[in-house]
């Protein structure tokens, strides 16, 4: 069940065990643990499923407790917190044999027509993605970093589409892409640096990394909705570092402009003693 996912709407592929439960599959990563944005999509979605298709999902947070094994089913079980007249609330548990490996809530709201107003925009023009090159780690993700500079993480990310044009499926799209930059925005501020990754041949290889990283919790809220299939800019920053911890925090925009979503995340940063 698990690991063969090559397409994005195959994580979604969930049975259903039992009055809200679900178990889905995942998808193999080079760093051998799944993705946070994964888990924490495939938690939106199994929440989704609990509630009227008129509430659209307007804010997630997530505790990432452990990392989770791709070759192992994960289950996805909902706790209906409340179902209200404008919000409905959602816990999801997602758990392997290990234990639980994600904590999530999530609220969704009925649409309303209220203002709709932007009070901040795109703090620098970034390269067009045509004249940025590919670093793309998943079949699932395609994404062009922007070149580094000493404040902020940026890259134009899509999942490859086409996608059904189903509302939902955008939004996870959003979720699943809005893990990737957050842990380098912390990087960039840690006095340790941030060394690649990556062998001269592109294989995947953390042996010379000065510390160990990790997503410890993940916060979205969605303002605007958006295709998650046409390219998108995440831009990050971060506050610093501080007890093996640090907080990022950006956006998602449109190539046109538009605030689609805002983020917040906490990484762990933990130096590894090599000394022996």
């Amino acid at each position: 069940m698990s690991g063969a996912i090559t397409d994005f709407v195959g994580l979604f592929d969930m049975a259903a065990h039992g009055p809200d439960v679900w178990v889905g599959p995942s998808a193999r990563y080079p760093w051998g643990r799944v993705y946070g944005g994964q888990v924490a999509a495939q938690g939106l979605w199994v929440a989704a499923q609990t509630v009227p298709e008129d509430y659209a999902p307007h804010s997630l947070h997530a505790y990432f407790i452990r990392g989770g094994d791709f070759d192992e089913p994960i289950r996805f079980e909902v706790d209906r917190i409340r179902d209200g007249r404008s919000f409905v609330t959602r816990r999801v548990v997602a758990r392997q044999s290990s234990g639980a490996i994600l904590n999530l809530s999530a609220s969704f709201q009925l649409q309303e027509d209220a203002a709709d107003a932007t009070a901040i925009s795109v703090p620098a023009p970034v390269p067009p993605v045509d004249e940025l090159n590919d670093d793309s780690w998943s079949p699932l993700l395609e994404r062009r970093p922007v070149p580094r500079d000493e404040e902020r993480a940026r890259a134009w990310i899509r999942v490859p589409g086409p996608l059904p044009d189903d509302p939902l499926i955008h939004v996870l799209a959003h979720v699943f892409a809005s893990d990737d930059m957050a842990t380098e925005a912390v990087e960039l501020e840690h006095p340790s640096g941030r060394p690649d990754w990556h062998n001269d041949d592109g294989s995947w290889d953390a042996h010379d990394h000065p510390y160990m990283g990790a997503s410890l919790d993940h916060t979205v809220w969605f303002h605007r909705w958006a295709r998650g299939d046409e390219w998108c800019l995440h831009d990050m920053r971060s506050s610093g570092v501080y007890g093996a911890r640090g907080l990022s925090f950006g956006d998602i925009w449109s190539a046109d402009g538009l605030h689609i979503a805002s983020m917040a995340q906490e990484v762990l940063l933990r130096e590894v003693d090599r000394k022996g």
